[in-house]
C-alpha cells in the first residue's frame, strides 16, 4: 500500500470508492463458497462434548428448588455454617487476587488461561480466554486507523466502557469459581460452600457440587455460559448508561458494520480464523446460544482446539490484531498505512506492504484502567426462564470466518473512505 497523504477529496476519489462497490460484492460470494469449503475441512474430527443429557434435567430440578419462594431457598438463606480457618485464608487469598488480575483486559486473559493450563477440565476457562481476547481486540479498534473517523472520541470512550465493563464483570463473577476449584483440588474437599462469600448466583451451586463429583465439562461450560451472560444482563446490557450513551446511538451499528460483532479464533499467525457472528448483542437468548455455540466449535472440532490452543499458548496477548494476521496489521503508528482511503487496496492486495500495514495497537498503549461504580449484588436468578439453555450445544456447520472477517475489515473502509470524502 503506497502512501496518499495528499489525497484530497476530488471526483477521481469518488469514482475509487463507486468503482470498488462490484469488487466487494464479489468478494462476498467468493467469502460464503470458500467458508463452507474451509468449515467441512475442519469440521472433521470431531470431538466428543460427553453431554450428560440426564444429569442436566437433574440440576435443572435442582436449581429449580432454589428459586426464591421455595422452601429449600429458605432454608439455604437461614443456615449459615461457621468457617474454619483454612476456610478464611481461602477466601482472603481469592479476593486478592481477583482484584488484582482484574486489572485490564490483558491480565484477565492470561489468568483464564493459566486456570486452564493447570486443570484441563475447566474448558470454560480456555472459552473465556479466547472471548477476552476478542474483547482486548475490539477495544483497540476503537483506536484505529479505519475506524478512528467513524466516531467521536466521546462515543469511542463509552463503547470502551461497554466492552471493558462486560470483561471486567465476568471476570469478577468467574474467577472466584475457578480458583474456589482449584483450591478445591489442592486441599481435597469441596469449597463451594464459598460461593456465597463472592455473591454467585444459586444457579451455580448445584452445578459446582456436581462437578466436583463427577467433573461433566461440558455441562459446566454451558452453565457458566448462562450464569454470565445473565450476571451482565443487569448490570450492563440493560443499564440505564449503556442503553442511553451506547446501545441506543445509530453509532452503535457501526461496531456491527466494522466485524466488532464477530467472535474469532485465531489457527495461527496468518492461518485463518474460526469463529461466529453475533447478530443481535443486546438479546440474552441469543448471547447465551452463541456462547454454547463457540464452545461446541472449540472443543467439539479437533483441528479448531487443537490449533487454537497453541496460537493461545504461544502468542501472548497485548490486543492487537497484528498478533494473528501480521499481514494486515502493525501495532506501530509510525509504520502504519498513512492514506486517507483504504477500500481499494484492501480489494486489490491480500497483505500489505511492511510500510502499508493498518494500525491496530496494543491495548495499554491507547486505553489506560477504568474505575467504576460499585457493582450491585442482587442474584439474577428469580425465575425459571433460563433454565431452558442448559441443553446440548450443538456444532455449527459454518464457522470458517476468514473471508467474513476480512469482508468486515472491507466494509469499514468504505465506511471510513466516504467519511473521509465528506471531511
Amino acid at each position: 500500500m503506497t502512501s496518499t497523504r495528499n489525497d484530497a477529496v476530488s471526483p477521481d476519489s469518488l469514482f475509487r470508492i463507486v468503482r470498488s462497490i462490484p469488487g466487494a460484492a464479489r468478494e462476498v460470494w467468493r467469502g460464503k463458497q470458500a467458508a463452507w469449503k474451509a468449515s467441512a475441512q475442519l469440521r472433521h474430527p470431531s470431538r466428543d462434548l460427553a453431554w450428560e443429557a440426564e444429569m442436566a434435567e437433574t440440576l435443572k430440578g435442582e436449581i429449580e428448588r432454589l428459586l426464591p419462594g421455595t422452601e429449600t431457598a429458605s432454608a439455604r438463606h437461614a443456615k449459615s455454617a461457621p468457617l474454619c480457618e483454612e476456610d478464611c485464608i481461602i477466601l482472603e487469598e481469592i479476593k486478592t487476587l481477583t482484584v488484582e488480575n482484574n486489572r485490564s483486559n490483558i491480565t484477565r486473559t492470561a489468568a483464564y488461561l493459566s486456570c486452564y493450563d493447570q486443570y484441563p477440565e475447566l474448558h470454560w476457562a480456555l472459552l473465556a480466554h479466547m472471548v477476552s481476547r476478542n474483547g482486548g481486540y475490539h477495544m483497540t479498534d476503537l483506536q484505529s486507523n479505519l475506524m478512528h473517523n467513524l466516531q467521536n472520541q466521546t462515543d469511542r470512550e463509552h463503547m470502551y466502557r461497554l466492552l471493558e465493563r462486560c470483561n471486567a464483570l465476568i471476570f469478577q463473577d468467574a474467577y472466584p469459581q475457578l480458583l474456589l476449584y482449584m483450591n478445591s483440588r489442592r486441599i481435597g474437599r469441596s469449597c463451594f460452600h464459598l460461593l456465597s462469600h463472592f455473591h454467585v448466583s444459586e444457579f451455580m451451586t448445584p452445578i459446582w457440587e456436581r462437578f466436583w463429583l463427577e467433573r461433566c465439562s461440558s455441562l459446566l461450560s454451558v452453565a457458566l455460559i448462562i450464569n454470565e451472560q445473565n450476571y451482565i444482563e443487569s448490570r450492563v446490557v440493560q443499564h440505564p448508561y449503556f442503553q442511553k450513551e451506547v446501545l441506543s446511538k445509530p453509532a452503535f451499528h457501526l461496531h456491527n458494520l466494522a466485524g466488532l460483532n464477530h467472535i474469532v479464533f485465531p489457527l495461527g499467525r496468518g492461518k485463518g480464523l474460526a469463529g461466529r457472528v453475533i447478530e443481535h448483542f443486546g438479546k440474552l437468548d441469543e448471547r447465551i446460544m452463541f456462547g454454547k455455540s463457540l464452545y461446541a466449535m472449540l472443543f467439539g472440532t479437533e483441528q479448531v482446539y487443537t490449533q487454537v490452543l497453541e496460537f493461545a499458548r504461544t502468542v501472548p496477548h497485548r490486543g492487537s490484531r497484528a498478533e494473528y494476521w501480521p499481514g494486515l496489521f502493525t501495532t506501530s503508528l509510525e509504520g502504519a498505512a498513512d492514506s486517507k482511503f483504504y477500500t481499494q487496496e484492501l480489494l486489490e492486495h491480500e497483505w500489505m506492504p511492511e510500510s502499508g500495514r493498518l494500525y491496530s495497537p496494543e491495548l495499554l498503549a491507547v486505553w489506560k484502567d477504568t474505575p467504576y461504580e460499585p457493582i450491585t449484588r442482587q442474584d439474577w436468578l428469580q425465575n425459571r426462564d433460563s433454565l431452558g439453555h442448559l441443553s446440548a450445544p450443538r456444532r455449527p456447520w459454518l464457522f470458517e470466518m476468514s473471508h467474513e472477517h476480512r469482508y468486515g475489515m472491507l466494509k469499514t473502509a468504505v465506511a471510513h473512505d466516504a467519511k473521509a470524502l465528506l471531511h
